[in-house]
């Protein structure tokens, strides 16, 4: 029960995040320029993603923060076996040569390798670990 609540908080806190990116807020970073460089690392990015892709991540993650507390059965292991799978694929991603050439901006791939990889390794393996819990 603590882990799925932390977990919820987490997504709810990324996908509050993104809500904002895709308002056009641009924090914590007020540069959009320097703001895509630090969470988007695509070569030569000089943009933040806008706002339709935003808000599909911000449903994505809303509907993963809710999916511990859904009802057991098919679709709620089905949900969070997927999650687990995006998750722990992103997370390694973050350790692999083709992703670093994909995403070489710093301060990304320096965060990436640090943050982002690590947090997504955690996510996803809490979703493991309540998927089987229940």
């Amino acid at each position: 029960m603590i882990l799925a609540g932390l977990l919820s908080a987490v997504l709810v806190l990324i996908a509050g995040l993104h809500a904002l990116w895709g308002m056009g807020v641009w924090w914590p970073i007020r540069d959009e320029e320097a703001l895509a460089h630090t969470v988007v690392g695509a070569r030569q990015v000089t943009r933040m993603p806008g706002p339709i892709p935003c808000f599909l991540v911000v449903v994505a993650l809303l509907v993963l923060a809710i999916s511990p507390w859904l009802p057991a059965g098919g679709l709620r292991s089905l949900i969070m076996l997927i999650a687990a799978f995006v998750f722990l694929g992103r997370g390694l991603l973050a350790y692999v040569p083709f992703w670093r050439r994909m995403t070489p901006e710093q301060p990304f791939a320096r965060n990436d390798r640090r943050y982002y990889g690590p947090l997504c390794l955690a996510i996803g393996f809490a979703f493991v670990i309540v998927k089987m819990g229940s």
